[in-house]
């Protein structure tokens, strides 16, 4: 497989941007308008509702936003300069490239402890996801004045495993675009 060139940092950032600020149209338009009955109804008994799929995502972006923001913040203070190009890890790549895999080609099973509750959950489950975009989007905005190859993020299941910030952007947003996608699916699927 020929390597690709690495993409501009600028570009990189643009492209995560967009991502995010989809999905929180998808968020404002779609999932909000939603009553609670909408929120939890399940596909299946196997399958999450909208709720748990954002549930799902509010409890990574509350892991990993603080830290990220936190690293971000340092980065900034020791006047770190924006680096040109974007360096990609090996395991970065693998995960993103993982969760970039559709769902249907490769399933995957969510560790206990990020997985949402089975509880019905109130409709603020949706305010707190786009809280968190909003966030997402600030610590993507803030990246773009230091070096984000050089700020490292503890993976919250293996903590001496240290993605690179770009690393855990892509990785981050790959994951939340397949879980959007998901909790849209729900969306367009006939009530059982």
């Amino acid at each position: 497989m020929p390597a690709t060139a690495a993409p501009r940092t600028a570009d990189f950032l643009d492209q995560m941007t967009r991502a995010v600020e989809e999905a929180r149209t998808v968020a404002q338009e779609r999932f909000r308008p939603l009553s609670e009955d909408q929120l939890n109804r399940r596909p299946s008994p196997s399958k999450w509702s909208v709720g748990q799929c954002l549930e799902h995502l509010n409890i990574i972006g509350g892991l990993y936003l603080p830290v990220m923001s936190q690293r971000v913040r340092k980065a900034q203070e020791r006047g770190a300069r924006p680096a040109e190009f974007v360096k990609n890890g090996f395991i970065g790549r693998r995960l993103t490239a993982a969760m970039l895999t559709p769902a249907r080609e490769k399933p995957m099973k969510t560790p206990q402890q990020f997985a949402p509750s089975g509880s019905r959950l109130p409709r603020t489950v949706v305010e707190v996801f786009i809280r968190q975009l909003d966030e997402l989007l600030n610590v993507l905005h803030q990246a773009r004045d230091i070096n984000a190859n050089a700020v490292r993020i503890p993976n919250t299941l293996i903590p001496l495993v240290r993605l690179r910030l770009t690393d855990q952007f892509a990785f981050l947003i790959a994951h939340l675009q397949r879980h959007v996608a998901q909790a849209e699916r729900v969306l367009d699927s006939k009530p059982r």
